[in-house]
């Protein structure tokens, strides 16, 4: 199948003509509207500083349903002593600038550079990205990033400054979008970590075809900050 060069329109093709391994188009831009639109459709960014701007839609999708995460004792133990903080949309560009800086220093190729950092920043303040927060007496230890469309949200990536806080931010995440009512955590690729949280692999069809339904329910638009304390005073 060929790669897709994009125009200055905010149209993708369609999913299904990806490459094998699950690139589909190349170009555009990293505005609002062709990252929603994308996100949409099954598809998202994924380059480094030294590529042109790659869009994907992987086949098989790696996918969590929040009601079915899983937690073992000791963790659950962990979130129950209380020893650490969970915020939501408290510090955003902090959360993200983590995730790029501990792929760094750990020599890993990340794809979080400064264009997609500012795109996404952008989206947080539109109030379609949204943050986990972790922290240990005072300090960021720990945290996720992601989008909310519909009844899905599309996790980036996750860091842990202190063993387990990244997987504190998910339990925390998927307790409150499956109190919500959500669909999916769309973990886009593969990673023994995530299936071994609950996740699991679906073929793209499915994956579009329950995105579909999904982006027909509304899209919880702005912080989540206030909400979701109250949920974990609640539930926590």
């Amino acid at each position: 199948m060929p790669v897709f060069r994009l125009s200055e329109k905010k149209s993708f093709p369609p999913p299904h003509f990806a490459e094998p391994e699950g690139l589909l188009a190349v170009g555009g831009d990293l505005s609002e509207q062709r990252i929603l639109l994308a996100y949409q459709m099954g598809i998202f960014p994924w380059f480094t500083d030294d590529e042109p701007i790659l869009w994907w839609s992987p086949d098989p999708r790696l996918l969590l349903y929040p009601a079915d995460i899983h937690v073992s004792s000791r963790l659950m133990r962990t979130i129950r002593h209380g020893s650490f903080k969970v915020t939501c949309d408290t510090a955003f560009d902090r959360v993200i600038d983590a995730c790029a800086s501990v792929r760094i220093q750990n020599f890993q190729e990340t794809w979080i550079g400064q264009d997609m950092i500012d795109a996404y920043c952008c989206l947080f303040k539109s109030g379609y990205a949204h943050s986990i927060e972790v922290w240990y007496e005072g300090d960021l230890a720990g945290g996720l990033y992601g989008l909310s469309l519909g009844g899905s949200f599309f996790g980036e990536s996750m860091f842990s400054n202190i063993s387990n806080t990244s997987k504190i931010a998910l339990v925390v995440l998927c307790r409150f979008l499956n109190a919500l009512s959500f669909d999916l955590i769309d973990c886009q690729v593969k990673t023994d970590h995530l299936k071994r949280m609950g996740a699991v692999e679906v073929s793209r069809s499915r994956f579009i075809k329950k995105l579909q339904k999904s982006m027909s329910r509304q899209t919880l638009k702005g912080s989540w900050k206030n909400v979701f304390q109250a949920f974990c005073d609640k539930s926590i």
